[in-house]
């Protein structure tokens, strides 16, 4: 292998400590930011949204990197970023009041049939992207959804609609009443 290939390869441009502390930065910084966008940012609702969080990793690349390409600048940077997440999701595992006040509550969005427009508004999420997220999780309309949270995390949870227990119990009637038409059709066979 020639020299040249593996000094660009391995040569750091940057201190080793400057190569440390700049991801940590970062990922401080995109903590707090993503926590203020908000929960819509996290479940990439539309083409929009997807666009600024694939930009965000472009925009903050040199941020992370500075002025070395060396592949063990790159990789002291993503071991980097790793162990800083490691740490930080064991520490808030232990610490959930920490833990809630960085990823924040889930919002109910829909609270028996009735949809929250106040809660979606403060969400900025439209009905037409709900019922999308609906359609996904293999609801016809959002009429057949009880409950609906926007999780911490940026994830829809949807409840389907119980029957009423008078339907319910007048589906078992029917159910037993066929069992017993067969039955008899069955006897008068015989």
């Amino acid at each position: 292998m020639d020299a040249s290939l593996l000094r660009a390869l391995f040569h750091l441009d940057v201190p080793v400590l400057e190569k440390i502390i700049r991801p940590i930065l970062v990922y401080l910084f995109l903590i707090v930011g993503l926590r203020l966008a908000g929960k819509r940012e996290l479940a990439q609702l539309n083409p929009f949204d997807l666009v600024v969080l694939l930009t965000i990793s472009n925009t903050v690349q040199n941020a992370i990197i500075g002025n070395d390409n060396s592949l063990t600048g790159g990789l002291i940077g993503a071991t980097t970023l790793l162990v800083i997440n490691y740490f930080v999701v064991r520490f808030l595992f232990s610490h959930e009041k920490l833990d809630r006040l960085i990823e924040g509550d889930a919002v109910v969005l829909i609270e028996n049939g009735q949809l929250r427009k106040d809660c979606l508004k403060q969400e900025l999420i439209t009905v037409a992207e709900l019922e999308e997220a609906a359609h996904k999780q293999g609801f016809e309309s959002l009429d057949s959804i009880d409950r609906a949270v926007l999780e911490p995390g940026g994830s829809f949870s949807f409840f389907k609609k119980q029957p009423p227990l008078d339907d319910t119990r007048h589906q078992e009637l029917l159910r037993r009443l066929d069992a017993l038409t067969q039955d008899v059709a069955k006897l008068r066979r015989t």
